[in-house]
């Protein structure tokens, strides 16, 4: 990892960072100026010699990269990506809870978690470190871009430790809510177990019926929609709200568990079938929603909760 950066964030988002060190195969006697590595690693998405002479390849002394800079291996440069233009996702954050150590909000449908592929300064983490003036804020667990609810980040860095590993070691309790069909025979409360997998790169994951479970998850039929909630979702009536405790956290495990009982959640996107839904389109919310939080905080021992104050059936915000 990299020493501190010279250059600060950017509403809300770090300057990427680029290492000299030669990876394996690679022949470091090939690169004569750090322009030419620069070239070499970076060239084919950003106009390099451009870069350069605006001084935007920053050295960690703070020194703009120079054109006829001699090329040094185990040198750490920094810069600012040009970002693509975004849509603003509709909707508020919420900050359903704050105080020294942790940041909980309640996360809109359509706003990614974090920066990643086409979604950078509209993500969570983004926007807030800008917003809050909170420039080392993490968050602690994901929701699905789509997803809505209660999102738990860490303030600084020196409690990341604390709190990420409560989740992984399975202390955090979770309640998810969704509305789906009702569907006539299907036994409930049930609990649902399957290996799921999900190949990077690929839009759905997928069950290994060979495998050893690796997801389950609690289903329990809660209430039917009323009839004002089902005109607000329009199409067939006949849907209810379903209460969803996962004990463990694939990637989409809750999406493919309700599916696999005959009752693929409201509005998905990618369950049963891919829907080409443009990027830009925030017309048909998941109605998928992280309702509750509980654990016992890893730093001071006390018993924390925090409810979603988002209702079901979930609507589009302009």
């Amino acid at each position: 990892m990299p020493p501190r950066s010279p250059l600060p964030q950017r509403m809300g988002l770090d300057a990427a960072w680029l290492n000299t060190a030669a990876r394996p195969g690679e022949d470091p006697r090939a690169w004569v100026l750090m322009r030419d590595w620069l070239q070499f690693r970076v060239g084919e998405h950003i106009d390099v010699d451009a870069f350069i002479d605006g001084g935007r390849f920053v050295l960690e002394s703070g020194d703009p990269v120079l054109a006829d800079d001699v090329y040094r291996s185990n040198v750490f440069v920094w810069f600012y990506r040009d970002l693509p233009d975004e849509a603003p996702v509709p909707g508020d954050i919420p900050v359903l809870f704050r105080d020294d150590r942790i940041v909980v909000v309640d996360k809109p449908a359509f706003l990614s978690t974090i920066p990643r592929g086409r979604h950078v300064r509209e993500s969570v983490v983004v926007r807030l470190r800008h917003e809050l003036g909170l420039p080392e804020l993490t968050p602690m667990h994901r929701l699905d871009r789509v997803t809505s609810g209660v999102l738990l980040m860490s303030i600084e860095r020196r409690y990341r430790g604390a709190y990420q590993t409560m989740f992984q070691d399975g202390e955090v309790s979770k309640t998810y809510r969704a509305v789906a069909p009702v569907r006539q025979g299907l036994e409930l409360p049930t609990t649902v177990r399957n290996h799921l997998h999900k190949v990077p790169g690929t839009m759905q994951a997928e069950v290994l019926a060979e495998k050893e479970p690796n997801s389950e998850s609690l289903v329990e039929f809660e209430r039917a929609l009323t009839p004002q909630e089902e005109a607000v979702l329009g199409g067939a009536p006949g849907r209810a709200i379903y209460r969803l405790t996962p004990r463990t956290g694939k990637t989409h495990q809750l999406r493919i568990h309700l599916w696999s009982l005959g009752i693929p959640i409201e509005g998905d996107p990618l369950y049963p079938e891919t829907r080409d839904v443009a990027i830009d389109d925030f017309t048909t919310p998941l109605q998928l929603l992280a309702s509750e939080l509980r654990f016992t905080d890893p730093v001071d021992g006390r018993e924390r909760s925090f409810v979603s104050e988002r209702a079901l059936p979930l609507v589009a915000t302009n």
